[in-house]
């Protein structure tokens, strides 16, 4: 896989970073790549089920993940084992980088879930965020991490979420 395009059926690891650790590692299979978004799907990667309170992954999940070279979130469509549509999750993160067979995403600490009638939209993690010290570290990539949320809210409120991935 190149820096600038992956083939349709790549299998390739998608590794997600926090705070310069790797957080978790786990296989994708790429279904589009046009050289600015990069489009995965891949079974749920962790242990067991994680209950948000809001939605529920577990074992059986699939998600169809949503990578952009030059915008700093990634979108995540979550679908139960049925297909049914769970919702979508949103990480906050720096420009997706690809890169000798891995596409390497650093989170931000901030989250937005989109239920999948789209009448929930809840912004998640903002004290992991405020405590991560971002914005005294690096002030340039805090302001895109806050604009990239706003951003991805206000798309969901309006109604016109979906059109980022369509």
């Amino acid at each position: 896989m190149s820096a600038r395009s992956a083939g349709a059926g790549t299998r390739i690891e998608i590794v997600l970073v926090k705070a310069g650790r790797t957080k978790l590692r786990y296989p994708a299979s790429v279904l589009s790549d046009d050289g600015t978004r990069l489009t995965v799907r891949a079974p749920w990667a962790a242990e067991g089920v994680r209950d948000f309170g809001f939605v529920r992954f577990e074992p059986g999940d699939v998600f169809t993940e949503h990578y952009w070279r030059d915008r700093w979130y990634a979108v995540k469509e979550v679908r139960d084992a049925d297909s049914a549509l769970k919702g979508w999750y949103c990480d906050i993160a720096r420009p997706v980088v690809a890169r000798d067979g891995e596409l390497i995403s650093e989170d931000l600490d901030l989250d937005l879930w989109v239920s999948a009638d789209g009448a929930t939209v809840l912004r998640l993690d903002e004290d992991e965020f405020t405590e991560s010290g971002l914005t005294e570290r690096d002030p340039e990539a805090a302001a895109h991490a806050l604009a990239a949320l706003e951003e991805l809210e206000l798309l969901a409120t309006l109604g016109q979420f979906t059109a980022l991935i369509d």
